[in-house]
C-alpha cells in the first residue's frame, strides 16, 4: 500500500513515537524507506514533491524529515530553508538522502540547515544510528 501525501499509517505497536516526513519523487524508493522505517516503528507519511512536503510538515509536524534534493517544483534546498524559516519546524532534523553529493551539494546543505548528507543509497544501519541518536538526544532534552 503506497502512502501518498494525504495518508499516513502508523505502527500497529508504539515505538520510538517519531514522526518521519520522506520527501521523495521516486514512489518505489519512497515506498522501499517508508516501509523500512515502519519496521523501525516510526510513524511515516510520505510525499512526493517540494510544495506537497511544506504542506505536510505544517500538518504532521515531523521530527525528522528524509529528504531528496532533486525534487519537482521546490527544490530539497529549498524545502529545507522554509522548514528552517517555521518557528514549529525549526527544530526538525534534516537529512538529505540524494544523489548529489559533490562538495558544492554538501556545501549547500549545511548552508539550509541540512544535518546530514547522505548520498544514494544509503547504508541502512547508518540511517538507523543517526535516527537514534537525534531520538535519544530529543528525549534527554
Amino acid at each position: 500500500m503506497l502512502r501518498s501525501d494525504r495518508e499516513s499509517r502508523s505502527p500497529a505497536e508504539p515505538g520510538p513515537g517519531m514522526r518521519v516526513l520522506v520527501i521523495e519523487d521516486n514512489c518505489d524508493a519512497a515506498e522501499g524507506l517508508a516501509t523500512l522505517l515502519e519496521l523501525w516503528q516510526y510513524e511515516v507519511r510520505v510525499v512526493h514533491d517540494g510544495l506537497s512536503a511544506l504542506a505536510a510538515a505544517r500538518e504532521c509536524r515531523p521530527e525528522v524529515v528524509l529528504l531528496d534534493i532533486g525534487l519537482p517544483g521546490l527544490d530539497g534546498y529549498q524545502v529545507a530553508a522554509r522548514l528552517r524559516g517555521e518557528l514549529q519546524l525549526s527544530h526538525t532534523l534534516l537529512v538529505a538522502m540524494t544523489g548529489y553529493g559533490q562538495e558544492e551539494d554538501r556545501r549547500r546543505s549545511e548552508e539550509v540547515g541540512i544535518a546530514h548528507h547522505f548520498v544514494k543509497p544509503i547504508e541502512p544501519g547508518e540511517l538507523k544510528s543517526v535516527l537514534e541518536k537525534f531520538r535519544r538526544a530529543e528525549r534527554v532534552a
